[in-house]
């Protein structure tokens, strides 16, 4: 099991780049997201010398300049400067609230019921119907058929190579819920989870969950470090033995 201080320091360093994003490391990380994400940019890493005004004015300059109109940032501990104040008072969003928590892989129990099942994602049709869980849920563009055979190449190499993995999970044979991981300096970040509304409430989730531990463990993962959303999946994973090491907050800037 790894520290607190490399958890925290871990969970900092966390950040997506989707396929087909741009990215900007000065002051703070920001990555503007493809169209088919919604567009937009995202912020979070603030590591600058300059005050909170300064570094915000300049994620709104690159916001601007890349032509987007929406700047979505997420708190971390870590930030220097904290500029949460700074977002409060130009009138930002609060949007959402995860929760950080970590366990060791081993010895987790996560309780499956009956007809929940997950399986690794290898084939075509599964990354098809990936794709058709996303979309609703993340409210996504669908990925046309060159965009599910570079998924499906992305996901096999990544399984190939043992640095990550995506499942899908089906509540009595129907695909319902998904989520994936990343395998990082003995970490396994869990991400992406999704489950149709209809379907919440009934165990997929679980299932999803408790195969990206047993596999994350095969692949040598120490600890699971996951961000889950306290209105759904934070509940779930406190009762799965995850540990709780603080909250991060999004907020939304128009532009």
């Amino acid at each position: 099991m790894h520290t607190i201080d490399e958890i925290l320091r871990a969970s900092a360093a966390w950040v997506w780049f989707p396929r087909d994003s741009e990215e900007q490391k000065e002051h703070l990380q920001l990555v503007r997201y493809p169209a088919r994400f919604g567009g937009g940019v995202r912020g979070s890493q603030v590591d600058s010398a300059a005050d909170a005004a300064t570094v915000v004015d300049h994620a709104l300059e690159r916001t601007r300049r890349w032509g987007e109109s929406e700047l979505r940032f997420w708190t971390n501990a870590s930030d220097t400067p904290d500029i949460e104040h700074e977002l409060r008072r130009r009138g930002a969003e609060h949007f959402d609230t995860v929760a950080v928590f970590a366990r060791k892989v081993d010895g987790l129990s996560v309780d499956v019921p009956p007809g929940a099942t997950a399986e690794v994602v290898r084939s075509i049709d599964q990354v098809r119907e990936v794709d058709s869980i996303n979309v609703p849920v993340w409210e996504q563009t669908p990925l046309d058929e060159a965009g599910l055979v570079t998924e499906l190449a992305e996901a096999t190499e990544a399984l190939d190579a043992r640095t990550g993995f995506r499942v899908l999970g089906r509540l009595d044979g129907d695909a319902v819920s998904t989520g994936g991981c990343t395998i990082v300096d003995g970490f396994t970040r869990l991400w992406g989870a999704a489950t149709l509304e209809r379907s919440r409430g009934r165990g997929a989730y679980r299932a999803v969950l408790a195969e990206r531990l047993r596999v994350s463990a095969e692949m040598g993962a120490t600890t699971a470090l996951v961000k889950g959303r306290v209105s759904t999946s934070a509940p779930i994973l406190a009762r799965s033995g995850f540990i709780h090491h603080g909250d991060e907050r999004g907020y939304l800037l128009r532009v």
